[in-house]
């Protein structure tokens, strides 16, 4: 891996104050990109942000902070981007987590749902402009295995009935791995490519504090066998800097490679469902903003 590959790039991560975004953060400072980290607490990514900057001895990082699961707080931050910052070259939807019971977000969404599928659907969106402006650039949304538990009804997308902890999280990673691969279609001409990763059972905090007993005893148990933070950050950096992605789009990939997609993201009917039904609970119009910025593309 080459050091300085990335200077001139901008790139954006969010959850990235732990585990797998940490560690995809760093290699890409690294490398020397320009990198902003999305973090809910100040407080609790300071130490984060100068663990960063000193493993990869770049100074340009920043922090913006943020509830991810509100979505009045992801419009904020991509506005404060925006403020502050001209291109957009990497956007890595990194955050997620997931939640032993059902519990809704001052707005009303599931917040399984909430910071894990619309938050990175809502923030793309926001951001367009800048990452078409700055193409090439890509999109990396960092799905998980765990959605071949999740099953789409877009009937219970706030999970008013049977909610379970693994369905809500496997479903959501699930939502975000169609997402995926139905927005590379509406960017194709672009210049700007989106593809999801799976970075594989990986030993960080996810999970430990925000489920029930039985779940934290499991993902005890499992430890040995899980990776690493660094080794799971593998394929979020591979997607989001290697040559060997360059103009790849809507693939799933697991490590390093890129593997089948699911059936039921294959499914267009069902894709093109998920999409108007989560457009009309955000308000968003990724058509309409598309057809203006390729209009306004030389």
């Amino acid at each position: 891996m080459e050091s300085q590959q990335m200077k001139g790039k901008t790139v954006v991560v969010t959850g990235s104050n732990s585990g797998i975004g940490k560690e995809t953060a760093k290699e890409l400072a690294r490398r020397g990109a320009r990198v902003v980290m999305v973090v809910r607490s100040a407080e609790r990514s300071t130490d984060a942000m100068q663990e960063i900057i000193e493993q990869s001895g770049n100074q340009d990082i920043h922090m913006l902070i943020a509830d991810l699961s509100v979505m009045g707080e992801v419009r904020s931050v991509a506005h404060e981007f925006i403020s502050k910052f001209d291109r957009l070259d990497i956007l890595v939807n990194n955050a997620g987590a997931v939640f032993g019971e059902r519990k809704l977000t001052s707005e009303g969404y599931e917040r399984t749902t909430a910071l894990n599928y619309l938050a990175p659907f809502l923030l793309t969106h926001e951001l367009l402009d800048l990452l078409i402006q700055s193409s090439p650039a890509r999109i990396v949304n960092v799905s998980s295995g765990a959605q071949s538990l999740g099953r789409i009804d877009i009937e219970n997308i706030n999970y008013e009935k049977d909610y379970g902890t693994m369905k809500a999280y496997g479903t959501s990673k699930l939502m975000l791995t169609m997402h995926t691969n139905w927005l590379a279609r509406k960017l194709q001409g672009t210049g700007v490519t989106a593809n999801a990763a799976h970075p594989g059972f990986v030993n960080t905090n996810f999970g430990e504090k925000n489920t029930g007993l039985g779940m934290r005893i499991l993902l005890k148990i499992s430890r040995p066998f899980q990776k690493s933070p660094e080794e799971g950050a593998e394929t979020p950096i591979y997607v989001a800097a290697s040559s060997e992605v360059k103009g790849l789009s809507g693939e799933f990939f697991a490590d390093r490679e890129r593997k089948d997609l699911p059936d039921e993201v294959k499914n267009e009917e069902l894709q093109e469902r998920l999409w108007r039904t989560t457009e009309e609970l955000l308000g968003t119009n990724y058509d309409e903003k598309l057809s203006r910025l390729k209009a306004a593309t030389p």
